[in-house]
């Protein structure tokens, strides 16, 4: 009686629950429109924040895209080049390796790139370096004009696993898909300017390349980003060449740029992730309408810092502390506790002197007393950053990560002025000069020590090794072999030597000044 009893008050229940499960749920209607977000770096050479911690720093990038991801799930991280060099860490050694880039593989990894191109100085390391750094990438990879020599044969440089292999695509196809079912597929290209001539690399001709991969692309995706790493006008001339093209996000210059050259936007974030652009595409697959809106986001104290990509980030902060104490820094050492700012931002050294340049080349003065003056590139200095006091011996390791030594030359006038005419060509880039003891006149003429030039006098100039190697920018010229150097005074094997490294040098004049 009592089974019969609850069998009736169930059976409605039992009725209800099976009509409710045949019922078919309002399906959600596809509207043809798609929005996607794309964060883009460039030029990130430091892993952790500047400025004592205010400003940039991979973990405020990864939180960044948790934040974006969060509101759009279709949310990609670009990087445009110039991660794996320079860096303070190249000049480190882990696990028996030089670093060589390895931490920001990592920390790119954790914060969650999604998509990376060359820059010019990811081949300043040695091939099997670069390669292991591919090899730890997570990311994906795009490269349309720049390949790798093997074996005398040129090639697409690959990604390596003890069991795959995949080779770097000349496009890259992105494929989304929305909440309402929307689907949209969008092209990278990849361009990179031929400037490292390192020998297991080669290049094609940046625009005829990106037009040719451009019109392989283009009917088969609703969109096209170039992704790239070259000058300004390169990327105003390829918007012009390729008008279809969405947006360019591209780097190279540190400075952050922003250009719209027809309805194409060109973005470049600041260097060092002190800020990032937010690119917001939208996609109306019934009218094939994009648009684009890039909006610049200073990461500042306002972006929190993601503690998992934090994790990493003090990691690599330790093993640097040990390392660079092998090699004789105290990396936490103040060597300027009350000093005004020290200006190292490239929109100020690669265009004059500032008092950071004035304090390299005092310090290479102080090395040689005997020298008439002191010559370095403005793209040894690295930093991009004020430094503030207290300086740490770190500041002075991170403004010069290239290191290096400076040595004692006897040269000629004449080659002397045909140097510091270059130097002064190349304002703007890495290649404008600095200078010690030496002055450009306003009557256009230099004068050393207060005296003009004699195309014919003999004079010792101090310059870094790197200078007589001959590659910066229009300065080939610049070597041992030159007929107008007279002597390159040998210096003494002992790595005690401050003037083997540079920073070593400028930490002992700061000390003894």
């Amino acid at each position: 009686m009592k089974f019969q009893i609850l069998t009736k008050l169930l059976l409605p229940v039992f009725l209800l629950a099976s009509a409710c499960g045949t019922r078919k749920l309002p399906l959600i209607k596809d509207d043809g429109k798609i929005n996607v977000v794309f964060i883009q770096i460039n030029d990130v050479y430091e892993i952790a924040p500047l400025a004592n911690g205010s400003i940039g720093g991979m973990a405020r990038v990864g939180q960044l895209k948790k934040e974006l991801k969060q509101t759009n799930p279709n949310t990609y991280m670009l990087m445009a080049g110039d991660f794996l060099s320079p860096s303070v860490y190249n000049s480190l050694k882990y696990e028996g390796k030089s670093i060589r880039g390895r931490q920001m593989v990592e920390a790119m990894n954790i914060a969650g790139v999604d998509l990376a191109v060359f820059g010019n100085h990811e081949f300043d390391i040695k091939e099997d370096e670069l390669q292991d750094r591919i090899n730890e990438s997570t990311f994906k990879w795009v490269s349309s004009n720049t390949f790798q020599v093997k074996n005398s044969t040129v090639q697409p440089f690959e990604k390596r696993t003890s069991i795959t292999s995949e080779k770097f695509p000349e496009s890259y196809i992105l494929s989304v898909r929305d909440t309402d079912g929307t689907t949209a597929k969008i092209g990278f290209i990849g361009i990179t300017l031929p400037f490292n001539k390192a020998s297991f690399v080669s290049y094609t001709d940046p625009l005829i390349t990106a037009k040719k991969v451009y019109n392989q692309i283009k009917d088969s995706v609703d969109a096209v980003v170039a992704l790239t790493h070259q000058l300004m006008e390169d990327d105003v001339e390829l918007a012009r060449q390729i008008p279809g093209l969405q947006v360019i996000a591209g780097g190279h210059e540190h400075d952050m740029r922003f250009q719209k050259e027809g309805n194409v936007y060109i973005t470049k974030a600041h260097a060092n992730a002190k800020s990032a652009y937010v690119i917001n595409m939208s996609i109306d697959k019934n009218t094939k309408l994009v648009t684009v809106n890039p909006v610049l986001k200073n990461l500042d104290q306002s972006v929190l810092i993601d503690s998992t990509v934090n994790k990493v980030v003090d990691k690599w902060i330790e093993i640097a502390d040990g390392s660079f104490g092998a090699q004789g820094f105290d990396s936490k050492a103040i060597v300027l506790a009350n000093s005004e700012p020290l200006d190292g931002r490239e929109t100020e050294i690669r265009t004059q002197s500032t008092n950071l340049t004035r304090l390299v080349t005092s310090s290479m003065l102080y090395a040689y007393p005997e020298a008439d003056g002191s010559i370095f590139n403005s793209g040894s200095i690295r930093v991009d950053d004020v430094l503030q006091a207290p300086v740490t011996q770190y500041d002075i390791i991170r403004t010069l990560p290239f290191g290096g030594g400076v040595h004692l030359t006897e040269m000629k006038g004449n080659l002397l002025q045909q140097i510091l005419d270059t130097g002064l060509k190349n304002r703007g880039i890495g290649g404008f000069l600095q200078y010690g003891n030496i002055n450009y006149e306003t009557n256009n003429t230099w004068t050393v020590k207060g005296l003009p030039i004699d195309p014919q006098n003999n004079y010792k100039i101090v310059i870094t090794d790197f200078l007589l190697t001959g590659n910066e920018a229009n300065l080939e010229f610049l070597t041992e072999n030159n007929p107008g150097m007279i002597k390159v005074y040998p210096e003494e094997n002992n790595p005690k030597n401050l003037k083997s490294d540079i920073r070593l040098l400028i930490i002992d004049y700061l000390k003894n000044k």
